[in-house]
């Protein structure tokens, strides 16, 4: 059985910054693809970072040296583990990341910030984003997946598996006659054949360095997969706010901040009133 990882609730504090410590919460009324959400938070702004959907994936704009962690909310009735992978690097072992190796197992409910890679049960080397060449991943020959955070995530065995119900299938058009079809083929092959073709893609700008050491405290568990193949697999793309915009992702409409909920009390103290 793999080396599995349960988050702690009690977290230590870095001086200068006070992280969002892993916590209960409520199920969201609405859960899109799987069990657990995935999001970065920005560590120096303490903002989450939006998502913009773009050609089938999910974007986020990072900033240059700034911190971030990785953030997971279970949203089920029962533990999921979850195989966290940093640009292709499996955030605990170090490994080149496959969905078979081990993760970090979350308890009901259950959000907690992963805040670099793991180097102990007691201690991560921080997650910033740096430039290409900096990346762990780079340094240690491995380069080829960086600006991509995903996470494969299992059910236990004995446990009520999360099943996600994809919305009904359209009904399929009548064929239409040979004649149609011929003339519909030929008119796509018009049109591919007269439009201009793609831009290329921007050079990557951002990877995930491995920063300084701080405390992060774990503790061994043991999980049993229900299946082999996981219920959920997840990916958010990141790279700096001016290859997103040349990728056509317009940066400065509203953008949706996963698993953010109204908040009943959202400042800590009472602010001064304004001057007469």
């Amino acid at each position: 059985m793999k080396r599995l990882l349960l988050p702690l609730l009690s977290v230590a504090l870095l001086a200068g910054f006070r992280p969002t410590p892993p916590m209960i919460t409520p199920p969201p009324s609405r859960i899109a693809s799987g069990p657990v959400l995935l999001t970065l938070l920005d560590r120096d702004t303490g903002a989450l970072l939006p998502q913009y959907a773009h050609d089938g994936q999910r974007w986020t704009p990072g900033e240059h040296g700034h911190r971030y962690s990785v953030r997971l909310r279970n949203a089920s009735p029962q533990r999921v583990l979850v195989v966290l992978s940093v640009d292709g690097i499996n955030a605990i072992s170090g490994e080149q990341a496959t969905p078979d190796q081990t993760g970090y197992v979350l308890n009901p409910w259950q959000t907690t910030d992963i805040a670099g890679w793991r180097k102990s049960n007691d201690e991560v080397a921080q997650f910033v984003f740096s430039r290409p060449r900096d990346s762990y991943a780079e340094r240690t020959g491995r380069g080829d997946n960086l600006g991509v955070v995903g996470i494969a995530v299992f059910n236990e065995t004995n446990a009520v598996r999360w099943e996600h119900r994809p919305a009904t299938a359209p009904r399929r058009a009548a064929p239409a006659p040979a004649a149609r079809q011929d003339a519909a083929r030929s008119e796509s092959r018009v049109m591919a054949e007269s439009a201009p073709a793609p831009a290329p893609a921007p050079v990557q700008r951002l990877g995930t360095g491995h920063g300084e050491r701080e405390a992060s405290s774990v503790r061994d568990t043991a999980f049993e997969r229900a299946t082999s193949a996981p219920a959920q697999v997840s990916q958010v793309r990141y790279d700096s706010a001016r290859n997103l915009r040349a990728r056509g992702i317009v940066l400065d409409r509203p953008a949706r901040v996963p698993g953010r909920q109204p908040q009943a009390f959202p400042d800590q103290y009472v602010p001064d009133p304004p001057r007469r």
